[in-house]
This record gives structure tokens, sequence and C-alpha cells, in this order.
């Protein structure tokens, strides 16, 4: 079994986590393919048994990785899934924070969890992509996200107006701080925040939802994700921000915004015993009596 592991600087609490990984992958002969800077941080920190195969970008593991080990929170699986694309390995996290939605293996579950996925005890969600079109590819060839799209105000001062359409009709002028565009995984990130719905990831929809608008009978709109969304912004400010899973850009008002489905979708691994709604009741507490 061949593992590649993605990562970013870790604090030193997590270093006996990760050397658990390594030590655990050497005992099951599995092979270790390591993220090259995350490699250089772990550097002198952690005992590597035989020295790993290190990669940094796509084409180094595509066909060479069964599965990829993302170590961190949900922002750095949102990372590797930039960094696997299309590729079609599956990818899981190592939640070395608190909450994650996405990062679903504790760090004190390492051991056992890498022995349920050797024996096969997994199984395999596919997770819908958005993707963003612009004029001049605004985010290059990495156009998609796994949780959403925000278009935000740039200072505290303003507020912008985005109008939205769905297959060229007309839906609404947001009057409003910004708008989330969400895929069914990001239904749980900062599109819940804003009192947007929890959608199921087989649901095939999008998630629109405003961040504090200014008319308080506009509310979340869930569309089918066969949809195009199309989406242009006015405001006193000459520019608005765009963020996909978390990469920013700052553009003038004139950019239009086209939001689909992307061609391909992402493998998430989670372990058989794991399930989404057991996932939210962990991470949401519910079902918890919090009364005195």
């Amino acid at each position: 079994m061949k593992i590649a592991i993605f990562g970013r600087n870790v604090s030193e609490s997590v270093i006996p986590f990760i050397q658990e990984l390594f030590d655990e992958l050497n005992d099951l002969n599995c092979v270790a393919l390591v993220f090259q800077p995350f490699f250089d941080s772990l550097r002198g920190k952690i005992h590597f048994h035989t020295l790993p195969a290190l990669f940094s970008e796509q084409a180094d593991i595509e066909n060479k990785a069964d599965f990829i080990f993302s170590i961190g929170g949900d922002g750095t699986i949102l990372d590797a899934v930039r960094l696997i694309g299309n590729s079609g390995i599956p990818v899981t996290g190592i939640n070395m924070g608190r909450l994650g939605f996405l990062s679903s293996i504790s760090k004190e579950q390492i051991v056992p969890a890498i022995r349920a996925i050797r024996h096969g005890d997994y199984k395999i969600e596919k997770r819908t992509l958005l993707q963003l079109d612009t004029p001049g590819n605004l985010f290059g060839l990495d156009n998609y996200a796994l949780n959403d799209l925000i278009v935000y105000k740039p200072n505290v001062m303003s507020m912008l107006t985005i109008k939205t359409w769905i297959n060229n009709e007309f839906l609404n002028s947001y009057w409003a701080d910004g708008l989330i565009v969400a895929t069914p995984t990001g239904s749980t990130a900062y599109s819940l925040s804003c009192t947007g719905p929890i959608i199921t990831p087989d649901s095939e929809n999008f998630l629109i939802t405003p961040i504090a608008s200014h008319n308080l009978t506009v509310r979340p709109i869930v569309v089918r994700d066969d949809s195009e969304i199309r989406i242009s912004v006015e405001g006193k400010s000459p520019d608005f921000v765009v963020s996909l899973d978390s990469r920013v850009e700052r553009v003038d008002h004139d950019l239009e915004l086209i939001i689909r489905k992307a061609s391909f979708k992402i493998n998430l691994l989670r372990l058989a015993d794991k399930n989404f709604f057991q996932a939210i009741r962990e991470k949401l507490n519910w079902g918890l009596d919090n009364r005195n």
C-alpha cells in the first residue's frame, strides 16, 4: 500500500502523533510519499525509518499513490484537494485540531485507522466540486472548490449589491456584505454560520447563502447542481473580493462570475464505521442534553 502524506507546518504538540503515523506505516510495510514542504518542516523532528519519496505536484503521485492522508484540519484537506485535482486519488484527513467535518480521523485513532484502511474497512464518498469561469481565468487551472465560492465586500464600511441569475433567469439582487455559493460539502462550512441549511453530500444541489443581508426576508436557497449561476456585483467600492476554498482574489466590479458543477469529483475516504450523520451529531453536539 502506497500512502501520500500531505500537510503544512504543525505544532510541536502533534509531532508524537505524526511519528506514530510513520512508525505504523513502516510496521505495515507501507510505502510513504511525503509532500516536499511538509517533509522539510518535519526534518529533525521525525525519525524516518527509510527516506521517503517526495512529491510537490499532482503528476508526482498520480497512478503512484493508493491514498493521500491530509495532516491537519479541514483547511489542509482543501489544499490537498487542490493538489490531487482530477487524479481520483482518495483523500482522508487526520485531524490535528478540534472541529473538522472533512478530517474525520482523530489523531488518537491513527493506528486503528491505518489498519482498517489496509484491511479494506473503508468506503469512498464522491464529493461534488463547483467550478468558477471568468474572463482571463481568475484562479488559473485551480478554478474549482470543494467547499464554496464567496463574494464579499472589501472593507467594513461598504455594502454590495450582488445580482444573481440561475440558468439566465433573474433570481435576486442581494443587498448584503457578501454571498456564498456552496456545495453540499461546503454546507457545513461558512454557510452554516450564516444560517444556511445542512445538505447531505449526495443531494446534487448547490446552496446560495447571503452574508448579513440588509433585507431580513431574504433567506438561503437550494438549487440543482446542474444549474449555471451567474453573479455580477455593484457597490461604492470599485472592487470586491472573491474566494475559492480560501484562495482569495480582489477584482474589479466589471468582472462577471459564472459558477457551475465541475466535470470531476473528489473521492473522500471514510472509515466503514463512520458516516455523515454521525459526524453531524458529534461535531454539532446534537442529541446532547446540556440542561443543568
